[in-house]
């Protein structure tokens, strides 16, 4: 499956998070931890992007970052390529010191983004041994200056999220807010293993799979809008599409729908959007082995470069298959 795109546009906000590779130590003592927040101001005042709250963790980081300039890619490679170096001076050693690729999950605007503030902040105490007992007490994140007992940040902003929260007493509402503790939804959806890149409502989803994923790129993406999407819901939405019954995508038949085009589209979107094997795929088409899956979709792929009206088609079944995923 190929690499998941990047989905930027003004305005978007994200949560960023990375970690030291095999869970390294990365910030080791207070010089550390202030080489990164230099950092992070260098990166607001030279890129343009707006930090909403942060978090530094012994061996990873937490960053809510908003980019009105579309440009995270290139705001991140500054923040981890800088540090790196910094890092490495202080330690005296050199090399790599992330495991690699930062995550980025796209946030909705709202309820989700002051969720995710809170989910934020309270990292210091969700561990398996809390770091400290009161949050206001742990410095190298921006939870203290939110409830105005730590000078904060320069390039930090509050304001937003205080405007979200709506309350006139903004420094003891978002502390009752983050001390009410991490909402459900939310954590079910981190428990994932942070396999989905979009948090959201399913329209929110919708319009980012819409407006920022062209044809050629949504088979690469939708699997972050709807991680939950397996063979049987593949295979099901194509069926709903096609008003056919299951049976007549998943049996072999002989009859009159030989060859039926539902039947092969549906292991063309079971292999596109899954990281699903193809021996998999094949038992649930009742197949011998996988190379007929990969004869089948090749055949697809193929009519797809030549036939517009059916390259058309796949990309309505697709976004049927992320309203069913919905």
């Amino acid at each position: 499956m190929p690499r998941p795109q990047r989905i930027e546009y003004p305005h978007a906000f994200y949560h960023v998070m990375n970690r030291g590779r095999e869970r390294q130590t990365i910030f080791h003592d207070e010089r550390y931890f202030q080489a990164f927040l230099v950092t992070l101001g260098e990166a607001q005042s030279r890129f343009g992007c707006i930090i909403h709250a942060y978090c530094l963790m012994s061996n990873h980081y937490h960053l809510l970052i908003e980019t009105p300039n579309a440009n995270l890619g290139r705001i991140m490679r500054h923040v981890n390529g800088v540090y790196t170096q910094r890092y490495n001076r202080l330690k005296q050693t050199d090399g790599p010191l992330f495991r690699g690729r930062y995550k980025a999950i796209l946030v909705e605007k709202g309820a989700y983004l002051l969720q995710l503030s809170r989910y934020i902040h309270r990292n210091p105490i969700e561990t398996q041994s809390p770091l400290v007992e009161d949050l206001a007490q742990y410095p190298w994140s921006s939870y203290p200056a939110y409830i105005g007992q730590a000078k904060a940040e320069p390039w930090l902003e509050r304001e937003y999220t205080y405007a979200v929260l709506g309350h006139r007493y903004k420094f003891k509402q978002y502390q009752r807010f983050v001390q009410g503790g991490n909402d459900e939804q939310l954590m079910t959806f981190y428990s994932k293993g942070n396999t989905a890149s979009v948090l959201g409502c399913s329209s929110f989803k919708e319009w980012v799979q819409t407006q920022y994923c062209t044809e050629v790129t949504r088979a690469a993406v939708i699997q972050q809008l709807q991680p939950e999407l397996d063979i049987t819901a593949i295979i099901a939405a194509v069926a709903a599409f096609y008003d056919c019954p299951i049976s007549q995508l998943t049996e072999v038949n002989k009859g009159p729908t030989k060859g039926f085009e539902g039947r092969k589209v549906a292991m063309y979107f079971c292999q596109e959007l899954l990281a699903a094997n193809l021996r998999d795929i094949a038992k649930h088409f009742q197949l011998g082995h996988g190379g007929s899956v990969s004869f089948i979709t090749h055949q697809i792929r193929q009519r797809q470069k030549s036939d517009k009206v059916f390259a058309q088609l796949l990309g309505e079944i697709l976004t049927f298959i992320m309203k069913q995923a919905a």
